[in-house]
């Protein structure tokens, strides 16, 4: 039997992701509505929520060019894509710095979406810890990971394609995903997380790109769209005075996550976590304005 008409099985994405949401998946599938068709994510990351739960359709979305890029090549050409693929795992010295570092340059010389696709993927899982950053120049600048054996993963990849046939995979910002809302929709956000502990600086940044004023914006998308578009909205984030404040409103589940804080794992923390609902309601939710 195909794994794809198993319900019960749970599916890894076939990337590495740094605050990917694999191991939140069944308490995320409890909070989601049933009676929708749609699930929308402005944030989809490496996709474990998609991956891992059952909709009609998928509005998929985040502003790295290269991950959508890369979703569509796998949803469009997987055999193409896992035979070249193979070929970078399986170099004799593809678990080497030089090797790494070469490919990381070339990476950024080309053009080629399928070879940006391609590189993308050995990039990410010999590089350091799931990370996926760039430069101010828009130069991937993640730096080799040493790992023992990393893994191909040849039967994600698959599984993602098979599923990404129900998907669309977009390169837009939240506030432009929020528009393919409407009551057959729900939407689930996992921005970049608010810093544990923050000033009165709403303009302060937490070094990953997402502002304190983003996150503001991000709850009063989430508000207005729950009381004019009936969609309900979930978002992910640390559980911080700050969050509470602007998810005001909202059902709010607390969640203890055990978080990695090492390259090998064995060193992990638990970590005050939440879930915010924002329920489609008849009733008006006040939308809080930001303050300085």
């Amino acid at each position: 039997m195909s794994s794809v008409a198993n319900p019960l099985l749970k599916h890894r994405p076939f990337l590495k992701w740094a605050g990917g949401k694999f191991r939140l998946t069944d308490e995320i599938n409890k909070l989601l509505p049933k009676n929708k068709k749609v699930l929308i994510e402005p944030f989809v990351g490496a996709g474990s929520v998609f991956l891992n739960t059952h909709f009609q359709h998928y509005i998929l979305a985040d502003l790295n060019a290269d991950l959508i890029n890369l979703f569509n090549t796998v949803k469009q050409d997987p055999q193409h894509f896992i035979a070249e693929s193979r070929k970078l795992f399986q170099h004799p010295d593809a678990n080497s710095a030089d090797f790494y570092y070469a490919k990381r340059a070339e990476f950024n010389r080309t053009l080629d979406i399928f070879q940006r696709s391609v590189l993308f993927l050995y990039l990410n899982r010999f590089g350091y810890n799931g990370l996926c950053r760039y430069n101010s120049k828009q130069q991937f600048n993640v730096p080799f990971g040493a790992y023992l054996k990393p893994y191909f993963p040849e039967q994600e990849i698959r599984y993602f394609s098979q599923k990404a046939q129900k998907a669309e995979f977009i390169c837009v910002g939240f506030h432009d995903s929020f528009e393919y809302t409407d009551r057959n929709s729900v939407v689930y956000c996992d921005p970049p997380y608010a810093p544990l502990s923050q000033n009165s600086n709403f303009t302060h940044y937490s070094g990953n790109g997402f502002s304190l004023e983003q996150q503001q914006q991000l709850a009063n998308l989430a508000k207005h769209h729950a009381e004019h578009r009936r969609t309900t909205v979930l978002i992910s984030n640390h559980d911080t005075p700050f969050t509470r404040q602007i998810y005001h409103g909202a059902d709010i589940t607390p969640l203890m996550v055990q978080r990695h804080i090492s390259q090998n794992g064995e060193n992990r923390i638990k970590v005050n976590e939440l879930i915010a609902i924002f329920r489609a309601s008849r009733r008006k939710i006040k939308v809080s304005p930001i303050q300085d």
